[in-house]
């Protein structure tokens, strides 16, 4: 199903917003409606956006007025680094049910929902020294969640799979996604690889698959287009240990860090503002990989590999160095983006589908 009328949640974050800046390039999507608690952190020309939180019976007003037929959740955190673990938990879980109740309609009014798309991550798998060469999306976890993002993912994807049985005249696309790398994406495996030196454990050289930033828009931008049923595993092709990784970024590979007390040396790390949650320690040891088959088997191409997202990523870096601080980030300002929308004065501003239009009324 082609979708038109698409409600983005989370378009505060990285992820919502580059989404509602590709889908405005789209012609064929006649409304963008952005939920979110915070400001929008990218410069938006015809998305709606709409403070509020992830409380159900106002997404679902939402969703029934501006007749949503798509809505991409994009708001799952999968870094405890950013956040404590209450807020991310509530977010990542009861977020996730509230969403998806919003999604729901009922015998008296039915919901214009007709696909769900879901940002997941590879966290799901875990990273643990028994893991297989690679996890296809028919495998289950080997053990039980270790960390707290670990348990939360489980949990956010159980409500997801509930909710596609509930809904079978649903499409339900689930998409985790392994570690991302690009330009103004922020997490704490950037911070480690942000360094002079990529710290490891000693002893330990893990596996490591990349996607970069473009393709991770491009396979949301592929699920809104296409249907996309069931679970997808996104990664770009090839496998690179840590030690490569550092090569590619042209910095030594440093196994500082010992196998016994890592958790001790990781305090120091910190003393240099270097946060290292227990997910990432976890992929510090092990490592993980996953079969990106089927996602390639749906049409998607991907546009870089793991080591090219590493490349361009290196290339970033030095590029960083030479333009820090000339650009100056977006500000979203409520007065000036209603102006720029609808002011008489303005001209040559982005036309509204009279559907929009009726919507914001």
């Amino acid at each position: 199903m082609r979708s038109r009328r698409i409600l983005v949640t989370g378009l505060s974050t990285y992820w919502g917003g580059r989404l509602a800046q590709e889908l405005e390039a789209d012609p064929e999507v006649e409304a963008i409606v952005g939920v979110d608690t915070k400001e929008p952190t990218r410069a938006l020309e015809r998305t709606e956006f709409v403070r509020v939180g992830a409380q159900h019976a106002l997404l679902r007003r939402i969703v029934q007025a501006a007749e949503i037929e798509t809505v991409v959740d994009t708001r799952l955190a999968v870094d405890s680094g950013f956040g404590s673990s209450r807020q991310i938990h509530e977010n990542n879980v009861l977020g996730t049910m509230n969403i998806l109740a919003a999604c729901s309609g009922s015998a008296r009014e039915p919901s214009p929902v007709r696909k769900v798309i879901f940002k997941s991550s590879a966290h799901y798998y875990g990273a643990e020294r028994d893991d297989p060469a690679f996890f296809t999306e028919r495998m289950q976890r080997p053990h039980a969640p270790r960390t707290r993002i670990e348990a939360d993912v489980v949990e956010a994807e159980r409500a997801v799979a509930a909710f596609a049985e509930r809904q079978p005249d649903l499409t339900v696309s689930v998409l985790r996604f392994v570690n991302g790398l690009g330009p103004g994406l922020a997490t704490s495996h950037s911070a480690l690889f942000d360094l002079p030196f990529v710290p490891a454990i000693l002893g330990f050289d893990p596996r490591y698959q990349f996607i970069y930033a473009d393709d991770i828009v491009g396979t949301l931008m592929h699920a809104v287009r296409v249907d996309l049923d069931g679970i997808f595993n996104v990664a770009g092709d090839g496998v690179l240990a840590l030690s490569e990784v550092a090569g590619g970024l042209g910095k030594p590979f440093a196994p500082l860090l010992p196998p016994v007390g890592t958790g001790i040396a990781i305090q120091a790390l910190r003393r240099i503002g270097l946060n290292v949650p227990d997910e990432m320690r976890q992929q510090l040891r092990f490592g993980r990989a996953v079969d990106n088959r089927k996602l390639k088997g749906s049409g998607y191409a991907l546009r870089y590999t793991s080591r090219e997202a590493v490349a361009r990523y290196a290339e970033h870096l030095r590029v960083k160095q030479i333009t820090r601080g000339d650009e100056e980030p977006y500000r979203y300002e409520r007065e000036v983006e209603d102006f720029l929308r609808y002011s008489p004065s303005v001209r040559n501003r982005p036309s509204a589908p009279p559907e929009r239009r009726r919507a914001r009324r």
